[in-house]
């Protein structure tokens, strides 16, 4: 008989991990070296802030990836507890606020966002309660599980909304905690019946706000939705950044204009490397380009469902489900938002976009999945 022994960690998932990472290197340089030479007069400044925190983020990497995951389930509970503490300080003097959002936390040099911490914390916390000390927590009480999942999701979410404004943040938050109770309930009938009434909602406010004339006060998410469905019509202000996008993947045709080449990001595009950079990417390469970055994360969402699927305990499959639903979530929200499928709002894209937080914590909780695939017995 032969024994079983550790699988190595999943090297095809590291590699598309590690092409993202090159790629979206290459990517913000590109976007971003226009406006960081008229701001800091210095092309590459933004590709060295984003360098430095995706080789501090690899070696969190290698390091989490090292360490047994079974402890994440020890410290679930703290974690979540000090992300939410996080999200509260940015109302203190250690609050920073940039480019009107006040999102932030900042001691000296150092800044990130709490959102960032908050997600992490549902995904531990959230395995670590669907697991319980014996096992399945989860129930075939569909109201009990119902509550656990809004409970764990919501309280998160509702602080990321009320105290930092960042809509898109709560999104993926909740969303977190819904595609994990999703994977562990024995039963999806109540989630269905979520989904569609969300639709539906969403349909109703839609036709509220086509309905008639806004008033002054009614905001600018209402604002937003408009300028979804009509661009044009807001076309020198809540609707520009939505139709510069549309301008820039348009000009990429099949095989894009060239890598460098985009004229959209010189100034027409604001802050191109941010948020809409997918746009950059479809100008420059193409639709050759995109489908190839899409590809890249669908095998990185395979190699997530391969792990979770052979992972040795329960456990350790919700934390990969978790960061699998992070990371799915927000590339789906982010490339609908730049091709206007969805009304605009802050989402980046993963690997790909500027943002030193981001990629850190990201880098983190992809060593996590990667010490869940060592564990796997083969």
């Amino acid at each position: 008989m032969s024994k079983s022994r550790k699988s190595a960690m999943d090297v095809n998932l590291l590699l598309a991990v590690i092409v993202l990472l090159v790629f979206g290197l290459i990517m913000v340089y590109s976007a971003s070296s226009y406006e960081a030479s008229l701001k800091f007069d210095d092309p590459s400044y933004y590709l060295r802030s984003q360098a430095r925190a995706t080789a501090l983020g690899v070696i969190v990497m290698l390091i989490v990836s090292k360490v047994d995951y079974h402890f994440l389930r020890k410290i679930a509970v703290p974690s979540y507890i000090i992300s939410l503490f996080l999200v509260l300080l940015v109302k203190t003097p250690l609050g920073i606020t940039r480019n009107g959002a006040r999102r932030w936390l900042g001691v000296g040099a150092l800044s990130f966002q709490p959102a960032e911490a908050a997600k992490v914390g549902v995904i531990l916390f959230a395995a670590a309660l669907l697991c319980g000390k014996k096992g399945a927590k989860i129930t075939n009480d569909w109201i009990k599980n119902i509550i656990t999942m809004a409970a764990i999701g919501g309280i998160p979410a509702l602080m990321l909304y009320a105290i930092t404004s960042n809509l898109s943040s709560a999104i993926i938050v909740f969303g977190i905690a819904v595609v994990m109770f999703f994977v562990a309930s024995p039963k999806y009938w109540y989630f269905l019946l979520g989904g569609a009434g969300a639709i539906g909602l969403g349909a109703l406010v839609v036709k509220f706000v086509t309905g008639g004339e806004l008033s002054p006060g009614a905001g600018f998410r209402l604002t937003r939705i408009r300028a979804w469905l009509n661009p044009e019509a807001y076309a020198s202000g809540t609707g520009y950044q939505t139709l510069q996008s549309l301008y820039s993947i348009g000009a990429g045709g099949i095989f894009g204009k060239g890598l460098g080449q985009s004229t959209q990001k010189l100034g027409f595009v604001p802050e191109a490397q941010n948020d809409m950079i997918f746009s950059i990417v479809c100008e420059e390469l193409g639709l050759f380009g995109a489908t190839a970055i899409l590809i890249l994360f669908m095998i990185l969402i395979w190699r997530f469902m391969v792990v979770a699927n052979n992972a040795p305990d329960r456990f350790g499959a919700l934390l990969v489900v978790g960061i699998m639903g992070h990371i799915a979530i927000q590339v789906i929200l982010n490339i609908a938002v730049v091709t206007n499928s969805i009304p605009n709002t802050g989402i980046t894209l993963p690997f790909i976009s500027f943002g030193g937080t981001s990629v850190l914590f990201l880098l983190g909780e992809i060593g996590i999945a990667l010490n869940v695939s060592r564990s796997i017995q083969i």
